[in-house]
């Protein structure tokens, strides 16, 4: 079940929106070799948590961090690959939040 404030506090902040938004076209963000592939994940397309914390500088705490608030509020998902946690994007979160928001303020 969606949660619009879990949503809206996650997208809140500068550096949480950029990592959604790298995530959601990761191929165009990221070298292929950090992306994963389906036979490791079950799914291609993943980004590295370590490709995260390099591409924006921050600390892999604060990174972390943001990607638990994105991952509480339903936008991204984590899968291991080995000893490696890959983060995905999920379409089907931002575009029932997207429902939400036409149903709730917009005309």
């Amino acid at each position: 079940l969606m949660n619009a404030n879990a949503i809206f506090k996650a997208l809140s902040n500068e550096h949480r929106l950029q990592i959604l938004l790298w995530l959601k076209t990761p191929e165009q963000h990221f070298a292929a070799e950090r992306l994963s592939t389906a036979e490791e994940t079950g799914v291609a397309g993943g980004v590295c948590v370590n490709a995260i914390v390099e591409k924006t500088g921050l600390t892999q705490s604060v990174v972390s961090t943001y990607l638990t608030v994105l991952k509480d509020a339903g936008l991204i998902r984590t899968e291991r690959a080995g000893t490696w946690p890959y983060c995905f994007y999920q379409p089907e979160t931002m575009a029932e939040f997207s429902a939400y928001l036409h149903g709730n303020f917009l005309p």
